[in-house]
């Protein structure tokens, strides 16, 4: 079908138990726990989430793989986003079910990488303290040379997204370390010495850390915004600030906001309709399974606003040549996050239904 943008969905391979896991949260832990666990904590709070068509999966089963790929490609994305988590000195998590993806062949579906370059703290993955889990490295070019290699297969995959002729890697801090630029220059050489055309770096902007200017100075050739808490962090006033922190502290209730609110900026059109950024449609967002009280709720989300944002969205890349109309969907299946296209019980596939029904519009 004829589409107006480039739509990847950002893809999280938790759903499966490794080592690490069970040393940290329990045998048996996968990201299903910290979804099965959630509470509703305050009136009106739609928790828990229960997923319908392709319930509580294993990502270690073929099946379940060729069915997410399947039910995309039905409505309109054209890829997956993989989460990739390389630790440095070689050490990667979750990473099976990539592996198999290329291994196997199978499912026949396009995918990329984002390097999810971050230190595991364990109060943003569900545990009550801040300790450090596992700790994002930089070791040098030996390093950075052996995680190339490692994804190489990949990268030659005939069903890889590229642009301009080369493989799309996102990187998610790519302000994190100045090392970063050492690793794109690697990348480059590398690539070209093994038979690609290069590889097609994109810089990852979460709110407000870091522009778009500063992000393609480190070496990307293009940038993903992200702007869940743009209206928390902009638009608020001083007094709105003020009476959500009493709220919180007083009535122990997690930040919550609505959906028609926050999604009114979401996009930044004089920004994201330029031809190397990227903007990111966001069906909505809830911490809460992994952070409880702590964590922020993006309310009432519907698939009327989220038809309105994703005009928003679309509507930024309507005049980019055809190769640059990307754009991310954040995310394909952050159940602990409040953040999937994935059918529920509540909705079914009606955020996929006007997700295609956006897409093949005239």
């Amino acid at each position: 079908m004829k589409k107006n943008a480039r739509v990847i969905a950002l893809y999280l391979p938790q759903y499966h138990p490794i080592p690490e896991n069970d040393q940290w949260w329990g045998k048996g832990f996968t990201e299903w726990t910290n979804v099965g666990k959630a509470k509703t904590l305050f009136k009106g709070h739609y928790q828990p989430r229960v997923p319908a068509d392709l319930g509580y999966y294993d990502l270690r089963v073929a099946e379940t793989r060729k069915a997410q790929a399947d039910m995309a490609r039905e409505y309109g994305i054209e890829g997956f986003c993989y989460w990739h988590y390389w630790f440095g000195n070689g050490k990667r998590l979750i990473e099976r079910p990539f592996n198999e993806v290329v291994k196997s062949g199978e499912p026949d579906f396009p995918f990329c990488l984002a390097w999810a370059n971050d230190t595991w703290k364990g109060f943003a993955h569900g545990l009550n303290n801040r300790n450090v889990l596992i700790e994002q490295l930089y070791p040098g070019v030996e390093d950075y040379t052996a995680h190339f290699y490692e994804v190489l297969d990949a990268l030659k995959d005939e069903r890889y997204i590229t642009v301009e002729g080369k493989p799309l890697f996102m990187i998610y801090k790519p302000l994190d370390s100045e090392e970063i630029k050492v690793f794109i220059k690697t990348w480059r050489r590398l690539a070209i010495e093994n038979g690609l055309k290069g590889i097609y770096f994109v810089g990852h902007i979460n709110n407000s850390n870091g522009d778009v200017n500063s992000v393609m100075n480190v070496g990307v050739d293009a940038v993903n915004t992200v702007r869940i808490n743009n209206y928390l962090i902009n638009h608020r006033t001083f007094f709105q600030k003020v009476l959500k922190r009493i709220n919180k502290v007083f009535r122990g209730v997690p930040n919550a906001f609505s959906y028609k609110t926050m999604s009114k900026y979401f996009i930044e059109s004089e920004i994201d309709s330029l031809e190397l950024v990227y903007p990111s449609i966001i069906p909505g967002w809830d911490h809460t399974p992994r952070s409880g009280k702590e964590g922020l709720v993006i309310t009432d989300s519907t698939p009327e606003y989220f038809k309105s944002h994703l005009k928003d969205a679309l509507k930024t890349v309507e005049n980019k040549s055809n190769e640059h109309k990307i754009v991310f969907i954040k995310s394909w299946n952050e159940w602990a996050e409040g953040n999937y296209m994935e059918p529920d019980l509540k909705f079914g596939k009606q955020y996929l239904e006007v997700l295609k029904q956006e897409l093949e519009r005239e």
